[in-house]
């Protein structure tokens, strides 16, 4: 049997390097890149397709939220797991509305993230024992309603933009990393201004700070 591919993303790499061992050491299962932002993994999946990618939700650059968002638009064969140290019911939300087949937490076991990885080989989704105790109220409940969650109103794209703000970057640079020019950027702050009805960059910042656009 192929080796199932996975791609991993973390902005830690002790933790990536752990992890990989774990995944290596694993008959069937082979990590065959690594990411320490979301840009660089999209860059990444560009030169090698993988089965899967497991990703963190909090990462520089370009968090794993837009990630999975983007990687689900333009990789849908390519099955997404978060691996985070998060167990709110919110992040959960966004992590399956952003596509995501699973959700594992750092606190679970090594041999948790792999039951997960092979559940999800398997065809099924799957949700850390961890975070079935957080929502002991309706946990299969969110995993099957997963597509009716509410959406951010910005695009991909413009939610890239945001955090990049958020993140103290001016436009230029923010136009070197998503290569692209600095009057779209400019379009980009002004759509998003609009979008969300807000008029002074102050507040645009403290927008994406409560909506958790920053590390």
């Amino acid at each position: 049997m192929t080796d199932y591919k996975i791609i991993l993303a973390d902005d830690h790499a002790m933790l990536r390097e752990g992890i990989k061992k774990i995944i290596d050491d694993t008959a069937g299962l082979e990590v065959i890149g690594e990411a320490s932002d979301g840009l660089m993994l999209l860059k990444l999946l560009k030169q090698a397709v993988p089965n899967m990618v497991i990703l963190d939700v909090a990462m520089p650059k370009l968090r794993g939220i837009e990630a999975a968002q983007e990687i689900h638009k333009k990789f849908p064969e390519v099955v997404i797991l978060f691996l985070s140290m998060h167990k709110s019911r919110e992040y959960l939300q966004k992590a399956l509305a952003a596509g995501a087949r699973g959700y594992v937490v750092k606190e679970d076991s090594g041999s948790e993230l792999i039951h997960a990885i092979q559940t999800i080989r398997g065809g099924g989704s799957y949700l850390s024992p961890m975070m079935m105790k957080e929502l002991s109220d309706d946990p299969l409940g969110i995993l099957s309603n997963r597509d009716r969650l509410s959406e951010d109103p910005l695009t991909t794209r413009e939610r890239e933009i945001l955090q990049l703000i958020a993140d103290g970057k001016t436009s230029k640079e923010i136009a070197q990393l998503l290569f692209i020019s600095i009057h779209t950027v400019h379009n980009h702050r002004r759509n998003i201004k609009q979008k969300l009805d807000i008029h002074k960059n102050a507040d645009l910042v403290k927008y994406a700070l409560q909506h958790g656009y920053t590390l």
